[in-house]
Formats: C-alpha cells, structure tokens, sequence
C-alpha cells in the first residue's frame, strides 16, 4: 500500500523543483537534498533533518511563478510552507520552517560576517523580508523555542547550494517521514 503522504511530498520535490534555485546552479531538488545532507552529517535530529529538506516546499506551492523576488515581491514562503507542513507534521518540523527567514534576519544581525556569506539571492531577498532585525525583533525571535533549530536550518539552507555536491536521493529521507508525522 502505497503512502498518500510520501506520494504528495514525491510529486512536489520530484516532480516541480527541478527548476532551477534562486541564481545558484542547483535546482530546488539538489538545494533541498544538500541542506538534508548536511543536517544528516550534522547528526541533527530526524525532525531537523526533514524540515532541512522540505524549508523551501512553500517555494513549489504558491501561485507567484518563476522568482517573484526578482519582481521585487517577498513570496512569504515561509509561512505558505510552514502552513502546508504544520498539516501533515508536528511543530518540530514546521516551526523552523516557518522561522527559517527570520533566523537569517537574525544572524545579519547579531554575526558581522553572516552577511557576507550570502548568497546574491539571499541578499536580494533580505531585503523583502525585512531587513536586519530591531531589538524587540531579536527578543521575540529568540524567545521561541524553535529558534535555534531554525539557525541550524537556516546554517544547512545557506550552505546548500554546491553545484558538485552528491547527496543521497529523496527517497532517503522519506524515513524520517513515519517518525514525525501528525498521527
């Protein structure tokens, strides 16, 4: 028997990110796959492990087409992917994802050479999400408690973007899928 859940995360990763990432020269499948592989090298928990490779699912999901940021529109996907994960996972899953954008917000912030690891995508999208955080921002951030878990995301998400990189297939990280699922 066939698992609807596996088939519909198989269908968006498989089937509609192999367009390419951002202005980097992987496709949202390798980036997805590569921040997995990192939190799996990292021996980050399973639920980490999957919300590395599902952070950007809101990306494949709205209806903004091809690189809104590039039309100078924040395409919330965060939040959109947070949403559709929150359905079908618990919040160890969907709150770092949900907390993913926030977390490089933070890190310009409170790291001085976190800014200059960006990628130019990130750097063009910074600013759409808000720039570096206020004080009170920092604080609220902080006070969550997915929020270093989300930094260790956002870590996986901004290192995932290695066009020679090798990583195991999608289908490898499907089995951490069981553990977190809502029941």
């Amino acid at each position: 028997m066939s698992d609807p859940l596996r088939q519909e995360l198989l269908e968006i990763f498989v089937g509609r990110a192999t367009k390419r990432y951002g202005l980097s020269a992987i496709n949202q499948l390798q980036h997805a796959l590569q921040a997995a592989a990192l939190a799996e090298k990292d021996e980050a928990p399973p639920a980490t492990v999957l919300a590395s490779l599902l952070h950007d699912v809101g990306h494949m999901i709205h209806e903004l087409g091809e690189d809104p940021a590039a039309r100078g529109i924040d395409d919330v996907h965060e939040e959109l992917g947070a949403r559709w994960l929150a359905e079908r996972f618990g919040p160890e899953v969907s709150e770092p994802v949900r907390l993913h954008v926030a977390a490089k917000r933070y890190l310009c912030t409170v790291e001085s050479d976190y800014f200059g690891k960006l990628s130019s995508d990130s750097v063009r999208s910074l600013e759409l999400q808000g720039g570096v955080m206020s004080a009170d921002e920092l604080e609220q951030f902080r006070a969550n408690p997915y929020h270093a878990e989300a930094v260790r995301l956002r870590r996986y998400d901004e290192a995932a973007k290695d066009p020679r990189a090798t990583t195991p297939d999608f289908d490898h990280y499907l089995r951490h899928v069981a553990a977190c699922r809502l029941a």
